[in-house]
């Protein structure tokens, strides 16, 4: 599709961020038909890349088979190649972990069927600023606290997300202002979600208040950015004689882990988790913790942290994959 130049012109100036990482020429956006998707899809169609459309359907409402056959109508009018699946019904408590695991299962397989190594999401500022406030109301470091990066790799697969610098009212202003219409998803206004609690609560009351809610947290969130930055490089100092015993297992110098800050050894951990179970891997509070109290004791017995198992033997501590499920986390 062509735009008016006056509105290719908007669409286009998204791309121009200072931050912004190189994309390939060709690549896919993950396209919910929400108003932000589509606004990203047209954005990167518009300035000339070959994109590509992946749909994932989680099967949530009844009309979602509906959705996607619009789509696909509407990706063809657009003439951008459009690929959909439909999940199974989640069967946990925690349906949005599930869809999550699903979704990125699709994703890395889409990219291998179609040797596409980049993916473009449409997280943009004010998602950016909810995800700071989520996580500091629920106690993250400031590992945690620097909220979405721009470009991270999930296997084989990078991640890319183009419209952090954008404002959603940015994105939908543009969107109408072309005559683009959208889908709007009623998970949205659902408030069992604590994100919408954060969006249509916290942040309005922030706002009245004389505070714009999305440059306070984005202002936390350089603050945590520069925070994990001096941790990263501590880390690394403790990780300097990290060495792998096999397949699945790391080690390294007990001394130089016990003699370390709590922050710093949690940081080094998640960085040990990642290179054992992948980019994105990481240890929840409570391990945290766990770990905290473990060493303090000297490292006695042994600690299953989720899919792998933290150990004393000696003067080294080891990290090992674990080659059958826990289904427990306990302290020996």
């Amino acid at each position: 599709m062509m735009l008016p130049q006056q509105h290719t012109d908007v669409f286009q100036a998204w791309l121009n961020a200072e931050d912004m990482p190189h994309l390939p020429k060709t690549l896919a956006v993950g396209w919910s038909g929400g108003a932000d998707s589509t606004a990203l899809l047209l954005a990167l169609k518009e300035s000339g890349y070959a994109v590509h459309a992946w749909h994932v359907d989680h099967g949530w409402r009844e009309s979602s088979a509906q959705e996607a056959a619009y789509l696909a109508e509407q990706a063809a009018h657009w003439n951008i190649p459009f690929i959909s699946a439909r999940l199974t019904s989640a069967s946990t408590r925690n349906r949005e972990a599930e869809a999550r695991q699903g979704r990125h299962a699709l994703f890395r397989q889409w990219s291998n069927a179609q040797n596409i190594r980049t993916l473009c999401l449409a997280h943009h500022r004010d998602d950016q600023a909810e995800t700071v406030c989520m996580r500091l109301l629920q106690g993250a470091g400031a590992g945690g606290c620097r909220g979405m990066l721009r470009e991270r790799q999930m296997g084989e697969l990078r991640i890319v997300r183009p419209l952090l610098h954008i404002a959603a009212r940015d994105l939908r202003h543009a969107l109408r202002a072309a005559g683009i219409a959208w889908l709007e998803d009623p998970s949205n206004a659902d408030m069992s979600i604590w994100r919408n609690h954060i969006r249509h609560q916290l942040f309005p009351a922030i706002l009245q208040k004389g505070e714009a809610p999305d440059t306070l947290f984005l202002r936390w969130r350089v603050q945590a950015e520069r925070v994990a930055c001096q941790l990263d490089h501590e880390a690394d100092v403790i990780l300097h004689d990290l060495t792998r015993t096999g397949d699945h297992s790391l080690r390294l110098c007990w001394k130089t882990w016990k003699q370390s800050t709590p922050a710093v050894r949690a940081r080094a951990l998640q960085k040990c988790m990642a290179q054992l179970l992948g980019d994105g891997a990481t240890p929840g509070r409570r391990h945290i913790l766990l770990v905290e109290s473990w060493t303090n004791k000297s490292g006695r017995g042994g600690l299953d942290l989720s899919r792998c198992r933290l150990y004393r033997e000696s003067d080294y501590l080891h990290l090992r994959l674990h080659l059958q499920p826990v289904t427990a986390v306990c302290a020996a």
